[in-house]
């Protein structure tokens, strides 16, 4: 958001908050419309989110080396209340954020379904921003599910989708990664 004279403002609110978005969404509108809706406020959040990572880098995130920049995008989520972020290149198309604290994952009460719609878009609207052209992410493993950590998987819209049907097929995310 924006306001005359003022440039791009951030606010915090409780990690509650999504469980009562998703829940009030659910209800509202089924839970495939949910994910779309979150997802969707996410990409714009993250869009929006952009200059605040090259102005906490002094400026330009990618004058950093390719370690510092992704200590830092940790750094950018940790200091917001997110929780940390650790980078793998998984495959040469596919890149994988970790993470074993991530606020969204809702631990309270598991579920089938990943729960990360949210930070999901947010990370594909921040990545997409700062690499000027279209990153997709899709989240592969969620402590919502009694998986250990989040993960989410990162690259092009082509490898993305194809991981994601690999996916869907059964594949593990290892086996799906060779296959790519």
């Amino acid at each position: 958001m924006t306001r005359s004279g003022g440039g791009p403002r951030e606010i915090a609110v409780p990690v509650s908050v999504f469980d009562a978005l998703r829940t009030e969404l659910e209800e509202a509108a089924g839970t495939l419309q949910t994910v779309r809706a979150l997802h969707h406020a996410g990409y714009e959040a993250g869009i929006a989110a952009a200059p605040f990572v090259h102005q906490e880098a002094g400026g330009d995130s990618f004058a950093l080396s390719q370690d510092g920049f992704w200590k830092h995008l940790s750094d950018f989520f940790v200091k917001r209340g997110w929780g940390s972020l650790r980078h793998s290149s998984a495959h040469p198309g596919i890149g994988i954020l970790e993470s074993r604290d991530w606020a969204e994952a809702s631990t309270a009460d598991p579920s089938s379904q990943a729960s990360c719609s949210f930070s999901t878009g947010y990370l594909s609207g921040l990545l997409s921003q700062l690499a000027g052209g279209p990153i997709a992410v899709l989240e592969v493993s969620c402590r919502s599910r009694g998986d250990d950590r989040c993960d989410f998987a990162f690259g092009s819209e082509t490898a993305v989708h194809d991981l994601y049907g690999h996916l869907l097929e059964g594949s593990d995310l290892d086996t799906a990664l060779s296959a790519l």
